[in-house]
């Protein structure tokens, strides 16, 4: 397993000895199973190489440890104040849309304004768990309404291959397919130049009377020591032009 992520992050066994601080000869015989490592040296392997908490616990499991971190479902009172801070970011960004996903893509909690964004996509789409790749890219979603489609698709799939690459999800490989399948139409938007800092969302928004554009960031917890918190991503869109900002802050036509 180590040897796969090693070759997965695209670094030497001796630029991955020399993080570790552990001889080349000796990440050479854990690799090749003729050496058992110790926990501590997998979990020091294991920094350098960006696996994912869900990854290192199953390291462990394979190497014979118990895993380190925890795994709690997001509606435990665990979790609690750490969901408290996620509704309190999405409230915050209103009137912009906002929302939360797990590791699968599936819709977590969202504000007002996203919830709105969705309004005409197919039932069957918004039935738990809602993929929002799915409903956005299905052509019984948001794809319709989508100015820019083709391009704000690769986008999602470039996004989604990076995930599929950081994990080793099965999961993600069949999600993948199936948004692959869906019909991809001819590009239709201008080609990027210098000016253009962003893949923007250009969307039809009828109770607007206008496209909207918008420009997306992600944000995770960066010190969680729970897997599922780890795995949870606030995706927070930005008017990407001063007409986006006043429609969504005057509101909607009458």
């Amino acid at each position: 397993m180590l040897r796969d992520w090693r070759t997965r992050r695209g670094l030497s066994q001796l630029h991955l000895a020399g993080e570790a601080e552990v001889s080349t000869r000796h990440l050479s015989f854990v690799e090749t199973g003729r050496s058992a490592p110790s926990r501590e040296l997998l979990l020091r392997l294991a920094e350098p190489l960006a696996i994912p908490l869900r990854e290192q616990n199953r390291l462990l499991l394979a190497a014979g440890y118990a895993p380190v971190y925890g795994e709690r479902a997001l509606d435990t009172p665990d979790m609690a104040v750490a969901l408290a801070a996620v509704e309190a970011v999405l409230h915050a960004h209103a009137p912009f849309p906002a929302l939360a996903v797990d590791r699968h893509w599936n819709l977590v909690r969202a504000n007002d304004p996203l919830t709105a964004m969705l309004a005409g996509v197919d039932p069957v789409l918004l039935t738990t768990p809602v993929n929002v790749l799915r409903a956005t890219l299905h052509p019984k979603g948001l794809a319709p309404r989508i100015a820019n489609l083709a391009e704000w698709r690769h986008h999602l799939l470039t996004r989604l291959r990076l995930d599929m690459a950081g994990s080793a999800d099965d999961e993600l490989e069949v999600l993948y397919a199936e948004l692959s399948s869906f019909p991809c139409p001819a590009s239709r938007s201008p080609p990027c130049s210098v000016a253009r800092i962003a893949v923007p969302l250009s969307i039809h928004s009828e109770a607007h009377g206008r496209v909207l554009s918008f420009l997306s960031t992600t944000t995770i917890f960066g010190t969680a020591t729970d897997v599922s918190l780890a795995e949870l991503a606030l995706e927070c869109f930005y008017p990407a032009d001063e007409e986006t900002r006043q429609a969504l802050v005057t509101g909607p036509r009458a």
